[in-house]
């Protein structure tokens, strides 16, 4: 069995949604501290082996029976998490740290999206879902069929 993995800081709440955006920030900062120059491949595989773990448990919770999000939510989560098993074992193949943007903008954008608060005047209203961008150097492509280019998932937690 592998050592549980030791963290230069821990989440200061008990509240499930700040632990999992701690969770998703913490696994951000080692995917960006491994790709750091010198590349230390020991590093960037733990750091990309500890995000697949994370999202692993996402996709575990939202197949059980007791889950409490709604059935768009739970496909969302699954289909992102999906991509992000994709995009972690292409890099796992590769070590190609310059592609290390597409998990690292994900993990932010839900971190972000957990830690929301809504304002005392808008606490009526639901807080709007964040939306998981593409990263900045894969603009959207048209479908060979001309179709227009799909839309980023949207995720309400």
């Amino acid at each position: 069995m592998k050592p549980t993995p030791t963290y230069a800081n821990k989440p200061t709440s008990d509240n499930p949604r700040d632990v999992e955006a701690w969770a998703l920030a913490e696994a951000s900062r080692r995917l960006l501290d491994a790709g750091r120059s010198p590349v230390n491949e020991e590093t960037l595989r733990a750091a990309l082996q500890l995000n697949q773990r994370l999202w692993t448990i996402f996709q575990a919770a939202m197949t059980e029976d007791d889950c409490g999000h709604p059935p768009e939510v739970r496909t969302n989560i699954a289909a992102l998490s999906l991509l992000v098993d994709r995009e972690t074992m292409a890099r796992l193949i590769d070590l190609d740290v310059s592609k290390l943007d597409t998990l690292i903008s994900i993990n932010r954008s839900v971190a972000s999206g957990l830690t929301a608060r809504p304002d005392a005047s808008a606490q009526d209203q639901p807080a709007p879902a964040p939306q998981v961008a593409r990263p900045p150097m894969a603009p959207p492509v048209s479908a060979p069929d001309g179709q227009p280019p799909r839309q980023s998932l949207r995720i309400s937690i």
